[in-house]
C-alpha cells in the first residue's frame, strides 16, 4: 500500500472514530434526559424537570453534527460492507437517540403540571417502569458503544417487559379514570407520561437492532417480541389518544 493510499485509510478511520465519538456522547446526553425525566416522576424533583429539556438543543446539534459527516463520509469515502452499514446506521441510530431525548423532555415538563400535585394515585409502576426502560436504554448504547451483538439481542428481546408493564399502568389508570371524574386529569397526564416512557423503550430496542445489524450484516425479524397493545408507528400522543378512545375516555393535550 503506497503513502498516500495509507493516509487515505488513516484519515477515513479518524473520521469514523469522530462519528463514533460523537454518537456516544448523544447516548450519554439521552441517558441523562431519560433518568432526569425519571426523577422528576417518581421523585417530584423539579429540578430534574427543568435539566431534561435545557439538554434538547445539544442533543439535536449532535444529531445534525453526526448526519453531516455522514454525509461527507458517503461522498468522499465510499465506503462498502461493514463501514457502509456502520455509516448509513448512525442516522437511524441519532434518529432514535434524538426522539429520546423529545419523549424524555416531554416527561419532564409533563410532571410539573399541577393537576399531579397531591396525587394519590400510586406511582411505584412509574418507578418500576422507569427503571426498565434506563436499563434497556444504557444496554442499547453499551451495545453500540461496544459493538456488541449479543447485548444488543437481549435489549431487543426485553422490550416485552416495558410493553407488557405499560399495558398493566394503562388500564390500572383508565380504571383510576372511570371509578371517580376526579382522577381524570393527573390520570391522563400520568398516561401520556407512561406512553412516553413505552416509546423510549421502543426507541433502545431500535437502536439495538441497528446495532445488531451494524455489526453482524443481519437483520432482525421484523416482527418484534411485544407484550399489551404497544408497537404502534403512531406518535405517542396520537398513539394513546386512540388508545384512551377505545375504553371511552377522553384524552387531555398532548403538552
Amino acid at each position: 500500500m503506497g503513502q498516500e493510499s495509507t493516509h487515505i485509510v488513516s484519515s477515513f478511520e479518524q473520521e469514523l472514530e469522530r462519528l463514533r465519538a460523537m454518537m456516544v456522547r448523544m447516548g450519554g446526553l439521552v441517558e441523562r434526559q431519560t433518568s432526569q425525566a425519571v426523577a422528576a416522576v417518581v421523585d417530584h424533583d423539579e429540578n430534574a424537570a427543568a435539566a431534561a429539556p435545557e439538554l434538547d438543543p445539544q442533543v439535536d446539534v449532535l444529531e445534525r453534527d453526526v448526519e453531516a459527516m455522514v454525509i461527507r463520509i458517503l461522498a468522499l469515502r465510499s465506503p462498502v460492507a461493514g463501514d457502509l452499514r456502520e455509516v448509513v446506521s448512525a442516522l437511524k441510530i441519532t434518529g432514535d437517540m434524538e426522539r429520546i431525548g423529545d419523549c424524555a423532555a416531554s416527561v419532564a415538563r409533563r410532571s410539573l403540571r399541577t393537576e399531579l400535585l397531591g396525587t394519590r394515585v400510586s406511582l411505584s409502576g412509574f418507578r418500576g417502569m422507569g427503571r426498565l426502560v434506563q436499563d434497556n436504554l444504557r444496554r442499547a448504547i453499551d451495545a453500540m458503544t461496544q459493538r456488541d451483538p449479543e447485548k444488543a439481542y437481549e435489549v431487543w428481546q426485553s422490550d416485552t417487559a416495558v410493553d407488557e408493564l405499560y399495558t398493566a399502568m394503562f388500564r390500572e389508570l383508565v380504571t383510576y379514570m372511570m371509578e371517580d371524574p376526579r382522577n381524570i386529569g393527573p390520570c391522563t397526564h400520568l398516561l401520556f407520561i407512561a406512553k412516553n416512557l413505552e416509546r423510549i423503550g421502543d426507541h433502545a430496542t431500535n437502536i439495538a437492532e441497528r446495532v445488531y445489524y451494524t455489526v453482524t450484516g443481519d437483520i432482525l425479524p421484523v416482527v418484534r417480541p411485544r407484550g399489551g397493545f404497544s408497537g404502534t408507528a403512531a406518535a405517542p400522543d396520537d398513539a394513546l389518544r386512540d388508545e384512551l378512545a377505545r375504553h371511552g375516555v377522553k384524552g387531555g393535550d398532548a403538552s
